[in-house]
């Protein structure tokens, strides 16, 4: 049996803010660009439990979620060149797009001008498809929102690359990391610990600020030179020294103090997204004439780039791998900060 025309077993929630629970699920037969992906793991992102207590609005019950999708292919569509039966590949937070603005044309698809499609909990306005997520024994995905596994990344180590590995190796080659660059990591968390792994592997140097020392040991471990707490303010030291900051928290910050981090023609990046607006005063730009930025999931070619580049500095996320059944304990875990530093659901347990 092949997961696509199938219906197949999944985890998914039945009422807003509740439980995830054992359900069934029914994938598409294949059209001529898909492929259908049998899931060997599945990774838990904080965003799958606001959506899932309906922190961001309404979705279509039950809803499944999971866009941190690692299998194997098995089957094509007669159109699709790329990949075979056997494949290993992932799948991340969006699933189809118009295909035809600026921005998907130049492999950007996450920031489709028309409407990117997330992986779960959204109608498809292109296929009129409701999607479901990786928390499941498969899924069915137009072949160009597709990556290829490389060998030599650790499957499990991997499925938290497509959403957090991507989210950080985006900004970090946009705003050029590398070798003579001072680089900030704001949180040493899900998001925080891969950013720390890529941007020491792309030879910047980096620095971890985090709220408290508990996490000083892995940061250093990572790949940072350096670790502060932020718990008594930012440290003097720190004043105008960083090209570079990229804040992976989703707490409100003084933005201010941060903005007063950067050296001349210096850039804070924020990803995460806090519920109160932002705000800091003209002159935090002005004087050194710096920026303030956002950005969101990388498209289709950075998320292969950024496999491959893991694949080649042997970049894994670290994870607690985990059975199906151990999800809404995952979650609560997960809120309380308590894993080190995604959840992993191995999927031949749903």
């Amino acid at each position: 049996m092949t997961i696509a025309g199938s219906e197949i077993r999944a985890w998914g929630a039945t009422a807003m803010g509740g439980q995830l629970e054992p359900v069934t699920i029914e994938r598409r037969a294949l059209r001529a660009d898909d492929v259908s992906i049998r899931t060997e793991y599945a990774g838990i992102c904080h965003s799958d439990i606001h959506t899932i207590a309906g922190d961001w609005g309404e979705r279509k019950l039950p809803l499944v979620p999971g866009h941190e999708i690692v299998g194997i292919v098995d089957a094509v569509g007669p159109g699709v060149t790329k990949y075979k039966v056997g494949d290993r590949v992932g799948v991340g937070v969006f699933c189809n797009s118009c295909c035809e603005c600026d921005p998907c044309n130049s492999g950007d698809e996450s920031y489709c001008e028309v409407a990117p499609v997330g992986t779960y909990g959204i109608d498809d306005r292109y296929t009129g498809d409701y999607t479901q997520g990786g928390y499941s024994q498969g899924i069915v995905v137009r072949e160009r929102f597709v990556a290829r596994i490389p060998e030599g990344l650790d499957p499990a180590q991997a499925a938290p690359l497509m959403c957090a590995g991507v989210t950080t190796f985006s900004p970090l080659k946009h705003w050029g990391a590398g070798p003579g660059k001072r680089v900030a990591i704001v949180g040493v968390g899900g998001l925080g610990h891969v950013a720390i792994k890529i941007a020491a592997a792309m030879g910047a140097e980096v620095t971890a600020l985090s709220h408290s020392t508990s996490k000083r040991e892995d940061a250093l471990r990572f790949g940072a030179t350096a670790h502060y707490s932020t718990a008594d303010g930012l440290p003097e030291e720190l004043t105008h020294y960083f090209d570079l900051i990229i804040n992976t928290v989703s707490v409100d910050l003084d933005v201010d103090a941060y903005m007063g981090l950067l050296r001349f023609n210096g850039t804070f990046v924020q990803l995460g997204l806090p519920s109160a607006p932002m705000q800091a005063k003209a002159r935090s730009f002005t004087q050194r004439r710096t920026s303030l930025a956002g950005s969101l999931v990388g498209g289709m070619r950075e998320t292969q780039e950024m496999l491959d580049f893991c694949a080649e500095h042997g970049i894994g996320a670290e994870i607690e791998l985990i059975d199906a059944d151990y999800v809404n304990t995952a979650y609560e875990r997960t809120v309380a900060s308590d894993v080190r530093y995604r959840f992993v659901i191995d999927a031949a347990t749903i």
